[in-house]
């Protein structure tokens, strides 16, 4: 009987502390991460004088802001699994299609090294997240990122589309950053 007892608080404190283990990834990294691809994105800015991305934003997919105010109330891990699935839908808009055009647009090792910040964020606060039940997707997050990516298709990825993919990293980046901060200031 007191094996018993000893291996089920063994476990518990292994599991407990595997669990605090999982989330120092979101406090001690997923900031700096984050701070670093914002940097990367913001070194990719083309300096194309007779540039129409103004023009492109007017047409361009709205994102659902609901989706953001819905998480902002959702459990910490809901919070955490709504970043991730933005952090995956971007890094799958500069995976996709990698075209010649974009690559004489940026250099190919900066979008190399934002693409694998970008999954490694995702990965990282993947960890936090203790149930499994969040396999499902939020449909209308990644309907709105393939509308954007067939946008980008539409003007054959040009400056211009691959511009317009960056403001929007840029800001879904700026807001994943609101998210985690509110789940660790919630803790």
């Amino acid at each position: 009987m007191p094996n018993k007892i000893f291996f089920v608080c063994l476990f518990v404190s292994l599991f407990c502390a595997g669990a605090s283990l999982s989330c120092r990834w979101m406090e001690q990294n997923f900031r700096q991460y984050n701070e670093n691809s914002l940097t990367l994105l913001e070194n990719m800015v083309t300096n194309s004088t007779n540039s129409t991305v103004d023009a492109a934003e007017e047409d361009a997919v709205a994102f659902p802001d609901e989706l953001y105010k819905h998480a902002s109330k959702a459990s910490a891990e809901d919070r955490l699994a709504f970043t991730v699935q933005i952090l995956e839908e971007v890094a799958a808009l500069f995976e996709e299609d990698r075209s010649p055009s974009n690559e004489t647009v940026w250099e190919e090792t900066t979008v190399e090294n934002f693409i694998n910040l970008t999954t490694q964020q995702a990965d990282g606060l993947r960890s936090c997240i203790v149930s499994h039940s969040h396999k499902k997707k939020n449909k209308k997050l990644s309907l709105y990122f393939k509308r954007l990516s067939h946008d980008a298709k539409q003007m054959v990825h040009s400056a211009d589309a691959w511009e317009l993919i960056r403001k929007e990293a840029h800001a879904h980046l700026l807001r994943a950053d609101i998210v985690v901060t509110s789940v660790l200031t919630a803790n």
